[in-house]
């Protein structure tokens, strides 16, 4: 779900694919036993589900990272004619409507969609995209700061912009971040077409502050994360993901009895990833392959404690350690992709000149 691989640092060392190359390559390169997978930087799978999806198939995976999911998606859209790779994975439901319209991918409908819990089914007519995973954007909290300053935590969008909570959230950039995008997204939800802006209006008066993307928010910005605790960050409120606090527990050393982070559970907007075989893909039959394998239980029950989402599958299995730390979000805003894709792109030229000019 995702930014700049939020957990890449911890991860380093625990099992996880993270192949990466950006940019430069040429895809699949018509090598019919390599199937390619263009992602944004979260991608992250256990080496031995991999190495079983390749003796099984008896193709190669290689995999290219390109950034944050909106910088990924808007390449993908660039290089449609001639594309880095043959699956693409990571487009959500705030930018689907995009990759959709632009004709991203071509139609394929994966072996398993049919276990594919409804309320993540999408564009059932033209399969065009295939959901793998969901997740909730919300705002975190640093529990040692609130309990040193005497504060209860806020719990709500409304509590945000209260005087108590001046000068302490910091959020991305709604125009280049997957997770700033969903931030805004949740305050239309919760506030309505009309009234979001004032809402944010107000999020400024009260000192919110603007970042490029998840990786600066989080790890620098984010007294409550390991990167910033390292960084001596001063803003004890982030947006970030309900998935947060239990990677801030399983990648420490040692690790903690409780989560040193919370989350505003009134604050959440439920994301949703997709992946699709990219329109003029080399490899067809890899990327099917590999399409498939994302809808099995192997792959949905790899994917909590690796890329810190949920799967999508009826069925599939998420660890305690992983839902005592990191539970859904009971109510989350949700907005139906058609609005997004009505309303995305004048939002977020209208929250820039609310908050960066």
């Amino acid at each position: 779900m995702r930014t700049t691989n939020k957990y890449i640092v911890m991860a380093i060392g625990l099992g996880l694919v993270t192949l990466s190359a950006c940019g430069s390559s040429s895809g699949s390169g018509g090598d019919s036993k390599t199937v390619t997978l263009v992602s944004h930087d979260s991608w992250a799978v256990s080496k031995s589900v991999i190495a079983d999806f390749e003796k099984e198939s008896g193709y190669q995976v290689k995999v290219l990272e390109d950034g944050d999911a909106g910088q990924a998606v808007n390449k993908a859209i660039l290089t449609k004619d001639n594309p880095q790779g043959d699956v693409f994975f990571g487009v959500d439901n705030t930018l689907l409507s995009r990759a959709l319209d632009n004709g991203l991918f071509q139609s394929y409908e994966a072996k398993g969609a049919d276990l594919i819990k409804p309320e993540y089914r999408v564009d059932e007519d033209k399969h065009r995209v295939t959901p793998v995973d969901t997740g909730d954007i919300c705002v975190n909290y640093d529990k040692a700061w609130f309990s040193e300053h005497k504060l209860t935590p806020p719990r709500s969008f409304a509590d945000l912009i209260k005087p108590a909570y001046k000068n302490l959230l910091v959020t991305e950039n709604a125009a280049t971040s997957s997770p700033g995008l969903g931030f805004l997204l949740g305050s239309a939800a919760a506030y309505g077409d009309d009234n979001w802006p004032d809402y944010w209006k107000k999020l400024k008066a009260n000192g919110v502050k603007v970042v490029d993307g998840w990786e600066q928010a989080y790890n620098e910005e984010f007294s409550g994360s390991a990167g910033g605790k390292k960084a001596k960050a001063d803003r004890p409120l982030v947006v970030s993901y309900a998935s947060s606090p239990p990677a801030e527990v399983i990648y420490a050393d040692p690790r903690p009895t409780t989560a040193p982070t919370g989350v505003a559970t009134g604050t959440c907007f439920r994301q949703v990833e997709y992946a699709g075989l990219l329109s003029n893909a080399r490899n067809t039959e890899g990327g099917k392959a590999l399409l498939d394998f994302m809808l099995t239980k192997t792959f949905q029950d790899d994917m909590p404690m690796n890329m810190f989402v949920y799967p999508v599958r009826e069925g599939a299995e998420v660890p305690e350690e992983f839902t005592k730390y990191g539970p859904q979000a009971e109510n989350p805003e949700t907005m139906d992709p058609a609005k997004i894709a009505a309303h995305r792109d004048q939002w977020v030229k209208s929250w820039t000149s609310l908050l960066l000019k």
